[in-house]
């Protein structure tokens, strides 16, 4: 297997030992855990220290791409999915600034259709949270003013439905593979938090470095947050009992390809549908299940987009399998009654994914930064 050749540890998602622990680092730790690595170690029948090694070696070498533990940012942050139009000429250093300069834009991909349709023309698609009391309208305009972006379409997410099949065990999927009951519904009602949860949060949610990857993790960012350990874990479980703490997870890098010559997906398609008002919840429950997703969202699309009100993202390796498994989706909907009257796909190209940041501090540090006035960019 290959290695990294100053450590030869194994770095490849194809070794059999990374693969084990993989299928359970991915998306099996839900929730806050004081021992997040030693329930991996469990879960996966290995040695801690084995677990902690190969981790470290895989964040090292770029296969895994963050250690974090995640949040439910929906319910933390107003947050939207954004179409851009940008002139093509200023497409690329769009897609630049928002990637690097934006910390409030996540997912920053762009995108085509293999046909001219209805909204083909938005190449640059982004997710965007910008922090309670500020205006997701205003920080786009400031967006707009800094890219020399023509256009953009706010499509904030009525409804998630529940997902969560990591990269690993996702591979070698057949089209239809489904859970036997349908996805969740998840609301998107954002909850407030007091400054001193904001301070725990923060350090909560920061990824970690391999030195930091120890079998007590979670004693350094106590002291980060400037907390006692055990404020810290009960604050963390307070927080998770709100429904705002998701999984602790190792994101591998699914986009850009791995040391060894390794992708782990080269398809990353957005599928849309539209289907019959009053039957969003319906559908995305059924789109929802599929475990070829990794998200799945009532969106309106309004005329830019033909009034779709479904989206959702599959990644593959073959183009021709993702569109299958689009298609075993599609049928899926017939067979439960759900019309689709229109559908269409987005292609993924250059794409640079990050966590969005969601603290109103860091949303006025930043505003300072660039000589904004925090106060004018309020809701």
């Amino acid at each position: 297997m290959p290695t990294d050749t100053a450590n030869p540890v194994p770095i490849s998602i194809d070794d059999p030992i990374n693969r084990q622990i993989l299928s359970i680092s991915e998306d099996r730790i839900a929730g806050f855990t004081r021992t997040p690595l030693e329930d991996i170690a469990s879960q996966s029948g290995l040695p801690l220290d084995t677990v902690i090694e190969r981790i470290v070696a895989m964040l090292k070498a770029g296969t895994i791409r963050r250690v974090r533990q995640t949040l439910l940012a929906t319910s933390l942050a107003p947050g939207a999915l954004i179409a851009w139009k940008v002139p093509p000429l200023k497409l690329l250093d769009a897609f630049e600034f928002m990637s690097k300069q934006d910390p409030f834009s996540g997912h920053v991909v762009l995108r085509t259709t293999d046909k001219e349709t209805r909204g083909s023309d938005y190449k640059l698609w982004t997710t965007l949270k910008v922090p309670t009391g500020f205006s997701m309208e205003k920080h786009c305009a400031l967006l707009m003013q800094k890219t020399g972006a023509e256009r953009y379409k706010l499509l904030p997410a009525k409804k998630l439905f529940m997902l969560g099949v990591g990269h690993v065990r996702r591979k070698g999927l057949e089209p239809g593979s489904r859970t036997d009951e349908p996805g969740q519904v998840l609301d998107t009602t954002v909850e407030d938090l007091s400054d001193y949860e904001w301070q725990v949060m923060m350090a909560l949610k920061r990824e970690f470095e391999p030195g930091e990857l120890t079998p007590e993790l979670w004693r350094a960012r106590a002291v980060e947050a400037g907390v006692s350990y055990e404020d810290f874990c009960k604050t963390a479980q307070s927080l998770e009992s709100r429904k705002l703490i998701g999984r602790f997870s190792t994101f591998l890098e699914h986009v850009k390809a791995h040391q060894d010559g390794q992708r782990v997906t080269k398809f990353n398609a957005l599928f849309h549908w539209r289907v019959p008002a009053g039957r969003e919840i319906e559908a995305g429950k059924e789109v929802g299940r599929h475990h070829c997703m990794t998200h799945a969202y009532w969106r309106e699309g309004g005329e830019e987009f033909s009034n779709v009100n479904i989206m959702g993202v599959s990644h593959g390796t073959d183009k021709e399998l993702v569109l299958a498994h689009k298609a075993a989706i599609d049928e899926h909907l017939r067979e439960a009654g759900i019309e689709v009257d229109y559908t269409n796909v987005f292609w993924g190209g250059k794409s640079e994914i990050k966590p969005s940041e969601i603290s109103p501090i860091a949303y006025r540090e930043w505003c300072k930064s660039i000589g904004v006035d925090p106060e004018s960019m309020k809701a």
